[in-house]
């Protein structure tokens, strides 16, 4: 280890001290598990390269991550360069063996599973639909547990098998806490769900330990681990379904506020006394741009639908826009304008390297035409500079569930890095 590095509390040294020394010596490996998982494969002289740390430093923590099966040796590939310097230098990976984890997100009519290895590999996933648009507490506790129940055996596994689960879901959501103080998925507000959940499971069995956040956030991280975001150090996802919402990356970490309701791009006011928005407040931006925005002003102009479905209908009105039906078209163009006012107070706000736009929606252009990136152009402080880059990553529920997993990854790896602290005193 470093220089200044101690395992013991000694003579003289106060608890803080000890605390923040373990607490350092926990970051270098995690440093060291970090670059493994973003280089997939590296020698441990280019990890020492890569972190500024000592090769000795590097070698006793790879040793400590090697024994508690994290990470593992991989024959390394022998070239020329190699051969005239002696033996290959062995490489180091991720093990994905060492843990499972799964994600799960709730969307409006269905709830979607996916499972990744250590690695962040998928390796397996699942789908059932929501028995209420809106569910109590304990319902939706119940449900998930029935769901992850399903998906495993669906899998060939079983809810042993799992290090963690990660939960994605809509609505102000304190993660430190586990906390829901609202969500449009749940009939009830502050919400104790993660205790709740973890009650659930463990009345039928050993429960794996619980990660929940608000689902933006878990589709920046999964932007982070799988997307346009990988290697960006700072960004913002925008993502556009039945309501709007927003995940911000600063300095590689996810920004969520001290009371767990930053971000909330969707709630913020882009009409004094607007029109009324889901959460109870009026002239929100989602009010205008949602799914359910969109609807509402369709049926207050009158417009007929073919299909029943809310879905079904955003369709058939989008399609009635583009063959140039003036009613419809007026709607799109007004949730345009009010998107790109908003797009734009992002950018004065933080101005992010990249802003990405995700979701459902983005396999229409209404909120990303040429007119609306170039409002929101127009809209922003005016420097000698382009603005930001805005770009457009149309998926689907699985990379939600895939960056819920990720979440129970991170939570998984501080618990088993944690744990490889004290077994190292």
């Amino acid at each position: 280890m470093s220089q200044g590095y101690c395992e013991k509390k000694s003579e003289g040294e106060t608890c803080n001290e000890a605390e923040n020394m373990e607490h350092l010596k926990r970051s270098s490996r995690g440093i060291v598990l970090d670059t493994i998982r973003k280089t997939e494969r590296v020698a441990r002289i280019d990890i020492a390269n890569e972190t500024g740390m000592s090769a000795a430093t590097v070698t006793g923590i790879s040793a400590e991550l090697l024994s508690q099966g994290l990470i593992e040796e991989v024959a390394p590939d022998a070239s020329p360069s190699d051969s005239r310097r002696g033996r290959p230098r062995v490489g180091l990976k991720i093990r994905g063996e060492a843990h499972l984890v799964a994600g799960v997100k709730i969307a409006d009519r269905s709830a979607v599973v996916a499972l990744l290895d250590f690695e962040g590999k998928l390796v397996g996933e699942f789908s059932l639909p929501l028995p209420h648009l809106k569910m109590s507490a304990q319902e939706c506790a119940g449900f998930i547990r029935e769901l992850m129940e399903a998906a495993m055996a669906t899998n060939g596994r079983h809810l042993s098998d799992l290090s963690g689960i990660g939960l994605g879901m809509a609505g102000v959501i304190d993660a430190p806490r586990g906390f829901v103080h609202w969500s449009p998925s749940l009939t009830t507000r502050n919400v104790p769900l993660r205790q709740l959940l973890a009650d659930t499971f463990a009345a039928a069995g050993p429960c794996p330990p619980i990660f929940l956040d608000n689902d933006v956030n878990l589709v920046a991280l999964a932007e982070q681990w799988f997307g346009l975001g990988r290697n960006v150090s700072d960004f913002i996802v925008v993502t556009i379904e039945n309501g709007v919402g927003m995940g911000i990356v600063i300095n590689d970490n996810i920004y969520r506020g001290t009371r767990g309701c930053g971000a909330e791009f969707g709630h913020t006011k882009v009409q004094l006394d607007g029109a009324l928005c889901r959460c109870g407040q009026r002239g929100c931006l989602e009010a205008y741009v949602a799914d359910y925005a969109l609807l509402r002003e369709a049926n207050i102009s009158g417009e007929a639908f073919q299909d029943p479905n809310a879905e079904k209908q955003v369709q058939e009105l989008f399609y009635k826009a583009k063959a140039g039906d003036v009613t419809a078209r007026t709607i799109f163009q007004r949730a345009g304008k009010m998107f790109a006012l908003g797009l734009a107070n992002i950018v004065n706000i933080f101005d992010p390297k990249l802003i990405i736009l995700s979701g459902e929606r983005m396999q229409f252009d209404y909120l990303y035409a040429g007119e609306v990136i170039e409002n929101m152009k127009n809209s922003v402080v005016q420097i000698d500079v382009s603005p930001p880059e805005v770009r457009i990553h149309k998926w689907g529920d699985l990379m939600w569930a895939k960056g819920a997993a990720v979440f129970a990854m991170e939570g998984v790896t501080e618990r088993a890095l944690r744990e490889l602290s004290k077994n190292a005193r």
